[in-house]
């Protein structure tokens, strides 16, 4: 009976009609049906975590979770912008959500010594053996996404509408969430009028929530720039262009676009991580190749990032008589910026299923995701931070004076509390977001 007045009321009051109602918990059934399910799901999770597979090649992961939301009774499509897998439950006519994980893991070995580690591997672009792992936690990402949709498809009651679940591929190299937009996801399923995604945070403990309303992460671009020079012997200088040279002046110019011709109060990142010229001691090389990262909140300051490189790279050549330099932007990334509106009701969600105190607003960072490429789009976005560490563990790693970051061979997820907590909020926000705008 009172699973039906959850029905009807919420038919009553329908979708996003902007009325102010009081925050919604997860609904009561889930704390239950987890404490039932959570063995299940950190299985899946372990099995996740040991068969770990790069961008644009999860193939045998979309298989797995396209397996878990079929048989969960959702309608499931494969193969969409590639590895990409679109799963939709219709509980109702209400409003259209959709939740989001992706899939792909990083080219990093394990170091955590844990009893289900990756021992995968995995050859480079340039023929190297690299270990691969997920140290970002999509693993986590992708056990809660799979826990949300067995939830709402065995309590249909709880949600009025429809939620689509969106598997993406490639987030670490940005390329899966364009691919899926170019092959449909917002023409050939519901249309959402909103967007949810979590990620794992290495330096929040398990139980709490970090959320930040507004601009949350950067926009990124890559670089590859060479410099050119012409070649010859490291004792006759004076016969040569040396492009190692150029490079070294190059990095320090570089360093005065972010110091001298941009506002101050503006957040940006111009940090050059690769250098590779030459092939021994006594010999001028004729090129020297830089990679890149070019990062910021604001789309004038990047403009200007883009146009100075390009300057001070011409620039630079100029000034040692060598050949224009070669300069390719790519990968390009639009910051992430959580709805405001949306943002709030997520965030009076999350504290109305933990409480204030383990709801707690982060700083922005300058790290990039893809979830942004559906704001650009017009759906209204929120990604918000799950704690993963044990508190008595983050505090251990704290005293030690180190906590593995993500992307590190050392990062772990306690991974039971971790879920159960991603699955609690994410029912939550969806609940509450079904209930007002």
């Amino acid at each position: 009976m009172a699973r039906v007045l959850l029905a009807l009321f919420f038919a009553v009051v329908g979708s996003w009609s902007g009325a102010r109602l009081p925050a919604q918990k997860a609904p009561a059934e889930l704390g239950d049906w987890l404490g039932a399910e959570i063995d299940g799901l950190t299985a899946l999770y372990r099995d996740l975590h040991q068969n770990p597979e790069l961008s644009f090649q999860e193939r045998k992961t979309a298989a797995r979770l396209a397996r878990e939301l079929r048989a969960a009774g959702l309608d499931v499509t494969e193969n969409v912008g590639g590895t990409g897998v679109v799963a939709v439950l219709r509980c109702g006519d209400g409003p259209v959500g959709l939740i989001r994980a992706d899939m792909d893991a990083l080219p990093i070995a394990e170091e955590t010594g844990l009893e289900y580690a990756s021992n995968v591997r995995a050859e480079s672009a340039d023929g190297r053996a690299i270990g691969v792992m997920h140290a970002c936690g999509h693993d986590i990402h992708m056990s809660c996404l799979v826990g949300v949709a067995r939830f709402f498809a065995a309590h249909r009651e709880a949600y009025p509408g429809t939620l689509v679940f969106q598997c993406q591929p490639a987030e670490e190299r940005s390329g899966g969430m364009r691919a899926m937009l170019q092959d449909g996801l917002l023409e050939r399923f519901p249309r959402p009028q909103w967007a949810l995604a979590l990620h794992t945070a290495d330096d929040l403990p398990v139980g709490t929530i970090g959320i930040r309303p507004g601009p949350a992460m950067a926009n990124v671009d890559s670089c590859d720039l060479t410099m050119f020079g012409r070649g010859g012997h490291g004792a006759r200088p004076h016969l040569t262009i040396d492009p190692v040279v150029q490079a070294a002046q190059l990095v320090m110019d570089l360093q005065t676009i972010v110091a001298r011709e941009l506002d101050p109060v503006q957040a940006a990142v111009i940090t050059v991580g690769s250098i590779h010229g030459g092939s021994k001691h006594n010999i001028v090389s004729d090129r020297c190749h830089l990679q890149l990262t070019i990062r910021s909140y604001d789309q004038g300051v990047r403009d200007r990032m883009l146009a100075a490189i390009r300057r001070k790279a011409a620039a630079v050549a100029a000034s040692h008589r060598a050949p224009a330099p070669k300069i390719e932007f790519s990968e390009h990334t639009p910051a992430l910026s959580n709805d405001r509106k949306l943002t709030a009701t997520v965030q009076q969600a999350a504290i109305a299923e933990f409480g204030r105190d383990q709801v707690v607003e982060i700083a922005p960072a300058m790290v990039a995701e893809d979830f942004g490429r559906l704001h650009v789009a017009g759906v209204p976005i929120c990604m918000f931070r799950l704690g993963t560490i044990a508190p008595e563990r983050l505090a251990e790693l704290r005293a030690a004076g180190h906590v593995p970051p993500l992307h590190s061979g050392k990062y772990w997820p306690d991974a039971g509390p971790s879920i159960r907590c991603g699955v609690r909020a994410l029912a939550a926000a969806a609940v509450a977001l079904a209930r007002r705008q």
